[in-house]
């Protein structure tokens, strides 16, 4: 295959072989053997030039993508032999890289120190190619794009308050029923002030009156550990605090549909060493924590 692209694109058998640094006649053996091996003639010779038959023009379309991919692969297994080095970039939801990505980050850096690390933690969706990013955290349902996604696990919207807030206004059965509490609302998981539940597999719309709005999660977890109301979080967000029963879930036979977790990237498999060892290190990490599949 290489010696018939190498005469196809040197135009002759002479150029071929002085390419490939092989004798003329070594060019003409296997051409005639690949000729007899098809059943087909895939060049006409003249004493000039040398032309495409049909069939050849075919071949030399599939012969050329194969030998590309070809040398991708051989340069991929050399780049994945070689130690990451330089720097990448990820962003991530503020307490989801504090708490599962930064974590990884640091055990990567270390294992590999010619690597510089970018850490880009906001409560918004970074456009991966506008903004440089090579690897991004995703939490919801993703819009098609060309980019290359990883589930990783999933996580749920869950409603929680303190054990003393509970004991003392009671624990809301129905989602009906949120209108008689104090409600904490965190801009950073609901910008709209309308919750979403799900009920005999029906979506249901509550309308909202926060008593207290706050643009961090981190935020409306404290106001919700100390006592003020009901929050809405993310399960991750809140699971220390619930293991530890100073928060309890409520309207949990309410909740909608859980929320995947995706590693998003632009890299094909053929793509940097630093950025696929990166990545394949990340959803080793995150698909075995239990607290992004609860």
């Amino acid at each position: 295959m290489r010696v018939f692209a190498s005469v196809a694109e040197e135009g002759g058998f002479a150029a071929a072989s002085r390419k490939l640094d092989i004798s003329p006649a070594a060019v003409t053996r296997a051409i005639v053997a690949l000729e007899e091996q098809l059943g087909a003639r895939l060049l006409q010779r003249t004493t000039r030039n040398v032309r495409f038959t049909d069939a050849g023009r075919q071949y030399y379309e599939n012969v050329r993508a194969i030998l590309v991919s070809i040398a991708e692969a051989n340069e991929a297994v050399a780049d994945i032999n070689a130690t990451p080095r330089g720097t990448l970039s990820i962003t991530a939801p503020v307490m989801f890289g504090r708490m599962f990505v930064m974590p990884c980050i640091i055990d990567y850096m270390q294992r590999y120190p010619q690597v510089k690390m970018i850490a880009h933690l906001v409560d918004r969706v970074t456009n991966l190619v506008d903004e440089g990013m090579d690897v991004a955290i995703r939490i919801g349902h993703l819009p098609d794009s060309g980019l290359r996604a990883i589930k990783v696990g999933q996580v749920r919207r869950v409603l929680c308050a303190s054990p003393a807030y509970l004991e003392k206004f009671g624990t809301p059965q129905l989602p009906a029923d949120l209108s008689q509490h104090s409600i904490i609302s965190s801009s950073a998981v609901s910008p709209h002030i309308e919750w979403r539940f799900q009920t005999n597999h029906e979506p249901l719309l509550m309308r909202i009156d926060p008593r207290l709005t706050v643009t961090s999660n981190d935020a409306a977890l404290a106001a919700a550990a100390g006592g003020l109301g009901i929050a809405r979080l993310l399960s991750y967000q809140v699971c220390n605090e619930v293991d530890s029963d100073a928060l309890r879930l409520v309207l949990e036979a309410f909740e909608e549909e859980p929320w995947p977790v995706h590693v998003v990237h632009r890299e094909d498999k053929l793509g940097s060493s630093k950025v696929r060892s990166f990545i394949d290190y990340m959803v080793e990490n995150l698909r075995t924590n239990p607290q992004l599949n609860r």
